[in-house]
């Protein structure tokens, strides 16, 4: 594996906090925030506001909500934040218009977002921040994003481009599914696509795109229950597209998007996949029974994946691989359910299992969009 020179990065909520928030002064501010949103001696972003004389009129909660405290598909239902007692506005499964609305209420000049990303379109907190953009814009209300590291690196493009027939809360824009951007790049990118006023943008410092996670040297905070390390993060862009399907991706267990099964598979698919010799990943032949999530309490058979080079191993290649050998042999009981295509953005890959392709014939079909896409980006990258 190629070894990048460690370096302190600063985030943009670092580089704030050591400004005095001085960018915030002045103005009545709400906070898209998580768990994930941390100085690194581990404040919360809200604390480090208040005691920065930031006036912090409400928090705005994404999915799993301001505490991390939801499970997934759900959202923080208190009115007021415990430990602040502030005002929290549930933005989860909201349109801009309707977001628009709630902001309206709120008295406030400026968004504050800080959000954690995994480097996926479909991570709901890109749908946050893209609706946050067209909600402000239509209010004439300011956004400033604290920018965080891509986990998963910011070389890499890959992925169908969102078809808008597919967009939904998991993909409201067309980017590529492994976009290769950073929340404060995505937000220059979403005001752009929808004519909205260009976000601002508190930049990382001494962050370069070619760094995973583990080469920050920040601590990891799981910005969602089910991405509890930055090895999971690495998985995630290609084993997410399992939740469309009878396949437990790990929920209810310590690794999941690394370990998958069902209780009909076997052996059989572990052994097919070491025989693909995919790049920078080995798969262990695994058995386990989630205690929560699809088929809780029922023992599953499948593998484990085990990411040996990071840069080498490509995600979605790996996916189409466990997918149609998982396709090939239980075509009936994989159960492939209509959130493939909004996951996937895409209906080519249903399409291609039921026309027979091989994992390599289907990810060669976005390549070209991809490409389009890496190009795109060029005019709102920050590093």
């Amino acid at each position: 594996m190629t070894q990048v020179d460690s370096a302190t990065v600063q985030t943009g909520l670092a580089r704030l906090a050591g400004d005095g928030f001085a960018a915030l002064k002045g103005r009545a501010v709400a906070v898209l925030t998580h768990p994930a949103a941390i100085l690194p001696d581990a404040t919360h972003v809200v604390d480090a506001l208040l005691a920065g004389g930031v006036d912090v009129r409400a928090l705005l909660g994404p999915e799993h909500g301001i505490r991390g405290s939801a499970a997934e598909g759900f959202s923080e239902t208190a009115a007021a934040d415990p430990a602040t007692g502030l005002p929290v506005v549930d933005t989860y499964l909201l349109e801009a218009e309707q977001l628009a609305q709630r902001l309206a209420a709120l008295d406030v000049d400026t968004v504050l977002v800080d959000l954690q990303n995994a480097g996926s379109r479909f991570y709901t907190y890109e749908s946050s921040l893209h609706d946050v953009i067209r909600a402000a814009a239509s209010l004439g209300i300011r956004v400033l994003i604290a920018d965080r590291p891509n986990p998963i690196g910011g070389e890499a493009v890959d992925g169908p481009v969102l078809e808008p027939a597919h967009a939904s809360y998991v993909g409201r824009a067309p980017i590529a599914l492994r976009h290769g951007l950073t929340m404060g790049e995505l937000g220059r990118l979403f005001a752009a696509q929808a004519g909205a006023p260009e976000p601002e943008v508190a930049e990382l410092s001494g962050w370069r795109r070619e760094m995973l996670f583990a080469e920050t040297g920040l601590p990891w905070v799981p910005p969602s229950p089910n991405l509890p390390t930055p090895g999971s993060a690495l998985t995630y862009p290609g084993t997410c597209l399992f939740e469309a399907t009878q396949i437990s991706v790990g929920r209810g267990t310590a690794t999941p998007f690394e370990l998958l099964g069902a209780p009909w598979m076997d052996g059989s698919w572990a052994r097919d996949l070491r025989a693909a010799n995919l790049a920078g990943v080995v798969f262990r032949a695994a058995y386990f029974a989630p205690v929560a999530g699809l088929h809780a309490g029922e023992l599953c058979a499948g593998v484990q994946l085990h990411v040996t080079d990071p840069r080498a191993f490509d995600p979605l290649l790996t996916a189409m691989h466990m997918l149609t050998s998982a396709w090939r042999r239980w075509p009936e009981q994989l159960g492939l359910r209509p959130t493939l295509e909004l996951l996937a953005g895409t209906d080519r890959i249903r399409e291609s299992l039921l026309a027979g392709l091989g994992a390599a014939e289907i990810v060669e079909l976005w390549q070209a969009e991809a490409a389009a896409f890496r190009d795109l980006r060029g005019d709102v990258l920050l590093y």
